[in-house]
């Protein structure tokens, strides 16, 4: 053990390469790049270029470029050979695709609310009055979008599957992008958290085959919404 107000000693034993960083310049890049793209600053098909982006940030290329790799993991942006990176642009078959799979998972969710446990359901009933708050509050399009975004998988979790939520939140990062351009155009936040409200309450109500009906319905919704507004 250490002595009060004397040096830390030296981590031993199998865990000491092992550390934790702060927040790196890199992360904090990307997280401004997100956000610029999520606030429509950034458009769908922009080239993000290495040295504009570096002098803007006040960073160094190589910063740029890891922070570029993270938004291309993401899908937020795509690189491509001689073209370079750009902001990713949603297209009409994978919004339907996505919107087909999220019914699969999310449809599994509701369906099981019976069977759920009480920490299953208290999740989904958090995730909502968390957006819902925020929603009030007028949050960014990135909050919004991500806390919408995470109400939906908590329908997944419903499940108790953690490899079903796993793949949830991989759906969700490829919507992401689509769904903070449709607020841009038309924004409708307190429409959907007004939806999102009323299909808990088919659930609190114990009325799963509506709620079920619901939800077919509200992600067909969605996926004629994103198309439409974004012309796909």
């Amino acid at each position: 053990m250490t002595q009060s107000g004397s040096a830390l000693t030296e981590p031993e034993g199998p865990f000491a390469t092992l550390h934790v960083e702060h927040t790196s310049t890199v992360e904090r890049a990307a997280e401004e790049l997100r956000r610029a793209i999520f606030e429509g600053e950034i458009e769908s098909g922009t080239a993000l270029r290495e040295v504009a982006l570096a002098d803007s940030l006040g960073v160094s290329r190589p910063t740029i470029r890891e922070a570029l790799g993270v938004l291309v993991a993401e899908g937020l942006a795509t690189r491509e050979p001689h073209r370079g990176v750009h902001v990713s642009t949603p297209e009409a078959g994978s919004v339907r695709d996505v919107c087909a799979a999220r019914w699969v998972l999310e449809g599994a969710g509701v369906s099981r609310w019976r069977e759920a446990d009480e920490t299953q359901r208290d999740h989904v009933r958090t995730a909502l009055r968390v957006y819902t708050d925020a929603v009030r509050a007028e949050g960014t399009y990135q909050e919004l979008n991500t806390l919408h975004l995470a109400f939906h998988v908590s329908l997944v979790g419903l499940t108790g599957s953690p490899r079903l939520v796993a793949m949830a939140e991989n759906l969700v990062v490829e919507l992401k992008l689509a769904l903070a351009q449709v607020e841009r155009i038309a924004r409708n936040a307190h429409d959907e958290a007004d939806t999102h409200v009323a299909l808990v309450q088919l659930l609190e109500d114990d009325d799963v085959d509506a709620a079920m009906t619901f939800l077919s319905g509200h992600l067909a919704d969605a996926e004629t919404e994103i198309i439409t507004a974004l012309r796909l």
